[in-house]
């Protein structure tokens, strides 16, 4: 049996993050192969992985990334806020955010699928991260937007470092100008997204089947208050348009100061600067959002695990 030294379990353990005993007996097991040793960890953390892989993961971070006229955000869920905290997680989050941005790659599958910084696929990662961690944990989802001229504003609520929190957004700011009043009105809007969360960019955009249940429920509201079925469709009329200055960004009322439409500000910022500025496109995303979550008795499981 090849002879295992202290410097190679110590090496092994940087390269996987695996525990010192799991890294000495993967070098047993690959007769002190670095390599194969690392392979054997791999083939153990899949195994954990799988043990792992029914648990719901509703917690863990958002990121972003941007550069020049692009920016993704991505979603890696754990199954705890405390994963949220651990420095290799946040590593892992922020390393697959900057390979999505790099390949252009928004779709997860596709994500998973490419090179990860240091060898290996994306999915690979998550799944070391998995064994090493202890957790259950999945890349969930990804978004690219991309400007032909401007700028992509990007905002991280709840922030725990740079690029990584609970909320992100990115929105989609085409314009020729560089002005520093252009870059802080894409943060405002974007600070805006994750206060208000709009549905849609423009009215085109609103789900047609939304749109028709809130008007199906406005008539039959106007009807049952004895209104003529005339005056009905126009008081419909009048509250569809408050409808969408609720659920569409364009036509919001603008959360920084409560009274102007986000479109009035961006038309006044725009002929501050001398330049067209348009609100192309956003995207928002919420840890967790559409996760159904297990609910526990935590006061039942401290007294199983007592009683044994």
């Amino acid at each position: 049996m090849a002879e295992i030294t202290a410097s190679q379990v110590k090496e092994l353990r940087e390269k996987t993050g695996a525990g010192m005993l799991d890294c000495k007996k993967a070098l047993v097991e690959s007769g002190a192969d670095i390599e194969a040793a690392v392979d054997w960890l791999r083939k153990k953390g899949l195994s954990a992985a799988a043990k792992k892989s029914g648990r719901v993961a509703a917690e863990g971070l958002i990121a972003v990334a941007a550069e020049g006229t692009k920016a993704v955000v991505v979603e890696l869920n754990a199954e705890t806020d405390f994963v949220a905290r651990n420095e290799q997680f946040q590593a892992l989050a922020e390393n697959i955010a900057n390979v999505a941005l790099a390949t252009g790659k928004d779709d997860v599958e596709a994500l998973k699928s490419a090179a990860y910084p240091g060898g290996g696929t994306v999915q690979d990662a998550v799944t070391s991260a998995i064994a090493t961690i202890g957790e259950n944990m999945t890349l969930r989802r990804a978004a690219l937007l991309s400007v032909k001229n401007g700028f992509i504003a990007t905002y991280i609520h709840s922030a725990i470092r740079d690029g990584l929190g609970k909320i992100g957004v990115l929105v989609a700011v085409e314009t020729t100008s560089t002005d520093a009043k252009v870059k802080e009105l894409g943060k405002q809007i974007a600070m805006h997204v994750a206060a208000a969360k709009p549905d849609a960019l423009t009215r085109e955009g609103v789900d047609a089947s939304k749109l028709e249940r809130e008007k199906s429920v406005l008539k039959d509201q106007a009807i049952a208050s004895g209104k003529p079925a005339e005056i009905a469709e126009k008081m419909v009329e009048g509250r569809i348009r408050k409808f969408y200055e609720e659920v569409v960004l364009l036509e919001q009322l603008f959360v920084m100061d409560g009274k102007s439409k986000v479109s009035d500000v961006v038309a006044e910022v725009s002929k501050e600067v001398g330049a067209p500025i348009a609100i192309t496109g956003y995207t928002l995303f919420v840890l967790g959002e559409g996760i159904e979550k297990e609910e526990s008795d935590f006061a039942a499981e401290v007294a199983a695990a007592v009683n044994g």
